[in-house]
């Protein structure tokens, strides 16, 4: 179980890492600067260190803090990491996630409602799908588990689509953590949902943020790519919102083959790898405490 929630987290981090460095590129953009990337070598439009993280993995951190904080009751507490984390000035913030942030006045779902009337409703993005990983690697009681996924999905993102896909990516992740296979898993868990008719095929979406999109990409890099290498590369040469289709295709896959199994040519670069692997003991050790 450690292993599997270490490889989670390492998962984010490193298809974050590596995806960093082309989002917001074309396809032929890529190729012509990189040929293909297959190192995690920084740069991009953030100017990033090799091995430094974006928004996906520091908000992952940000909420597996606040679990650790308060497990019973993580909403108030996941806030609160998240205004620390934006007051540092990060790099890169989504846009939805920083209309919130910073016109959040005490209510996180109505600051999250207030934007997406600005927004004309749209505002069913991937930010929230990114972080939700560390609720199912911290609880094991499905039912617990759902309900902090649907309302950390709606502190920022007031969707409840985008809530339900974050839900539907916990479930398929509690499978992995329960030694379910993850073809099997999502399969288990995309049935009877939109997803369920396609996943075996090539999207024909866009890369882009929008969650619906995002998660075609990441069912078709889980399903048709076997090794972790694969699944992170693919993403990552595909462009668009890379680091985030990345940073979350990786969190399952990471899962399924464990820490010790990811490359270690990848979990090196990692910046905040110290920072990681106290995270992922601590949420291994809640997972226990509160299931016994």
């Amino acid at each position: 179980m450690l292993d599997k929630i270490m490889g989670g987290l390492f998962g984010v981090a490193i298809g974050d890492a590596l995806g960093g460095t082309t989002e917001f590129m074309t396809e032929s953009e890529i190729s012509a600067k990189y040929g293909r990337l297959t190192e995690i070598s920084g740069g991009g439009c953030w100017s990033l260190e090799p091995g430094e993280i974006t928004d996906d993995t520091a908000m992952t951190i940000a909420v597996a803090r606040g679990i650790l904080e308060k497990p019973l009751e993580p909403i108030t507490k996941i806030g609160e990491e998240f205004l620390a984390w934006y007051g540092t000035n990060p790099k890169d913030v989504g846009i939805t996630i920083r209309s919130v942030l910073s016109q959040y006045q005490g209510d996180w779902e109505e600051a999250a409602k207030l934007v997406c009337e600005q927004m004309d409703g749209k505002c069913a993005g991937n930010g929230s799908l990114m972080r939700t990983l560390p609720i199912a690697l911290a609880y094991a009681d499905n039912e617990k588990m759902l309900d902090i996924t649907f309302r950390q999905s709606m502190m920022t993102h007031y969707d409840e689509q985008t809530a339900q896909i974050c839900q539907i990516y916990n479930k398929i992740a509690s499978r992995l953590l329960n030694h379910e296979q993850l073809y099997q898993a999502i399969e288990k868990e995309i049935q009877g949902t939109q997803f369920s008719s396609v996943f075996h095929n090539k999207p024909i979406v866009p890369a882009d943020g929008y969650v619906v999109n995002t998660f075609y990409w990441v069912l078709y890099y889980l399903v048709h790519f076997k090794e972790f290498s694969d699944v992170a590369i693919e993403a990552a040469n595909k462009g668009g919102d890379s680091d985030t289709i990345a940073a979350i295709a990786c969190g399952l896959k990471g899962i399924e083959v464990g820490y010790n199994a990811l490359p270690e040519h990848f979990k090196t670069k990692i910046l905040v790898k110290e920072e990681l692997m106290e995270l992922g003991n601590r949420l291994y050790k809640l997972r226990v405490s509160m299931s016994s």
